[in-house]
């Protein structure tokens, strides 16, 4: 069963999306406002959201910034009164995958949330494996034959972004954007501390480095060895 989360505060809109969806067989996780609705789609693990842009205390452009921030690659449909070609060029550009302009037909959404999910489900990887390692992204765990090697939220993020550009030469910048986002109190020398403190639970040498190879001056290189 698919997961939904609804982040709408227009309650007899919401009412409705809430019932057809649940009549579409989806388990589904609602808020009316931005800040529970962004701790829901962190907390929860969705499986798609649909996204109300103008909310009371967070709106749904930051939401959806924040979700893409976290590394999180669910689906997001955004939900829009305004149909104005600014607001559907921002959502996209932080992130969502579709849009839908107010009033809109539910069995049009429904149909564009399963086109979505079928294809989201046909490009994510779950598992990546590398040595004697298994990284599950679903259970957010890292095991070596088997046995539990914890992780950092950092750690986990870093390890994950290097297994997805494997082979990829990727500068500490570019390795920032996507593992912190935006802070203003990260630098490129937290990327060198994460690696390191990543190093020490996955390399059996730090003095010469297996899987995260360092490039002078440019950053590093994950070898899927």
């Amino acid at each position: 069963m698919h997961k939904i989360l609804i982040v709408e505060d227009d309650t007899a809109l919401l009412r409705g999306l809430v019932d057809n969806f649940k009549a579409e067989g989806f388990n589904v996780v609602w808020a009316k406002d931005g800040a529970t609705g962004l701790e829901a789609a962190l907390d929860e693990g969705p499986d798609l959201a649909l996204l109300d842009i103008m909310l009371p205390e967070v709106n749904g452009f930051e939401i959806c910034k924040s979700i893409r921030r976290e590394g999180l690659e669910f689906p997001i449909i955004m939900l829009t009164a305004k149909g104005q070609e600014s607001d559907i060029i921002r959502g996209l550009e932080l992130g969502a995958d579709d849009y839908v302009t107010k009033p809109f037909s539910i069995r049009e959404l429904i149909a564009r949330v399963h086109v979505l999910l079928r294809r989201y489900r046909s490009t994510a990887i779950e598992h990546f494996a590398f040595g004697e390692y298994l990284l599950d992204r679903k259970a957010y765990a890292l095991t070596k034959n088997g046995k539990s090697i914890p992780l950092t939220r950092k750690e986990f993020k870093l390890l994950e972004f290097f297994l997805q550009k494997s082979g990829k030469a990727l500068t500490r910048r570019t390795i920032m954007n996507h593992v912190w986002g935006s802070s203003i109190l990260v630098t490129q020398r937290s990327v060198d501390r994460c690696v390191t403190t990543l190093r020490s639970k996955i390399e059996g040498d730090l003095k010469s480095p297996k899987y995260i190879k360092t490039i002078r001056d440019v950053g590093y290189r994950f070898e899927h060895v």
